[in-house]
């Protein structure tokens, strides 16, 4: 097994500069045109920064939920070998073409894509990944339906490209509630601890939203699956959706979320845009082959990689 640093690094970051430029500028001929279609792609920066702050080259990382495949473009792009598991068929086609189109630019990586619901996933991948996996990277998702695209049009702008599917299949795990989603992603995190090596690292983004006006606290919710899934949170982190200009944050939004800000001011209440997303660190316990005990301390697990809050050292949408 490689050998990996225990000590964090002492100029790491807990804030991720992932939006120097805009997510189009990221994936601009790095992805294929059908990837705009999916109505929540991680930024690829997020993924090129996780990949690059918790593993070293041959490594293996999983996404369980890996939408359009960016962790495993990433990943492969980075020199590391990849899998995702990807529910809808036309989302895991879009991230199949992604991955070869990764390989046609010269990306070292192997990488591939299972179709399949991510909460069984133990009896979706061999047996033989159990306990192969250096990184777990995903994002749940954020109901049904999410802000998508739009085109204005003679009756005012229309939504399109906003679910995850066409809602004649309800097995996704986006059309739970907020209960039923935390369960199926206590199940998918379960699972993912049983490929993760002793001391693998599992990073999930998320963020609040608003429904009927109530903040659903997702970030929470994570944390608390992941802990019941047997994982050990190490770090709480923010992955900005806004650029660094001369000190100040300059904001990405959707149209949707500048006008959701402006109606909520114009009605006396202060809201304000979306600048960041959480970025949730936990930690498989190291254990003990012979005796299954713990080895160290949370934060001190062996075989971990630095600290999450690692500096960008470059153009952080330059993932690989």
């Amino acid at each position: 097994m490689r050998s990996h640093r225990t000590e964090p690094d002492p100029d790491g970051l807990s804030v991720w500069a992932t939006a120097q430029r805009t997510g189009p500028v990221q994936r601009r001929g790095r992805y294929v045109a059908e990837s705009v279609k999916h109505p929540a792609r991680m930024l690829p920066a997020i993924a090129a920064h996780a990949v690059h702050a918790y593993t070293q080259p041959g490594d293996l990382v999983l996404d369980p939920m890996c939408g359009i495949g960016t962790t495993l473009v990433e990943a492969v792009h980075a020199g590391r070998d990849a899998i995702g598991v990807e529910y809808e068929s036309r989302w895991s086609d879009i991230a199949d073409a992604n991955i070869t189109h990764a390989h046609s630019q010269g990306a070292t990586g192997r990488a591939s894509v299972i179709r399949g619901d991510a909460t069984r996933i133990r009896s979706l991948l061999p047996a033989a990944l159990t306990g192969q996996v250096t990184l777990v990277v995903t994002s749940p998702p954020y109901g049904p339906t999410v802000h998508g695209l739009v085109r204005p049009g003679a009756d005012g702008v229309t939504k399109y490209d906003n679910a995850y599917n066409d809602g004649t299949d309800r097995g996704n795990l986006a059309y739970r509630d907020l209960t039923g989603l935390t369960d199926g992603f206590e199940q998918i995190l379960t699972g993912c601890g049983t490929l993760l090596r002793p001391g693998g690292t599992v990073v999930v983004t998320a963020r609040p939203w608003r429904k009927n006006g109530q903040l659903v606290d997702l970030p929470s919710a994570v944390i608390a699956a992941g802990t019941r899934a047997g994982l050990i949170p190490t770090e709480r982190c923010v992955a900005l959706l806004a650029a660094v200009r001369d000190g100040h944050l300059v904001a990405r939004p959707s149209f949707f979320q500048l006008q959701a800000v402006r109606k909520a001011r114009t009605a006396g209440i202060p809201l304000h845009l979306i600048t960041h997303e959480d970025v949730l660190i936990f930690r498989r316990p190291a254990t003990s082959v012979s005796s299954g005990e713990l080895t160290g301390a949370p934060g001190e697990t062996r075989g971990q990689r630095g600290s999450s809050g690692r500096a960008v050292a470059k153009d952080p949408g330059e993932g690989g």
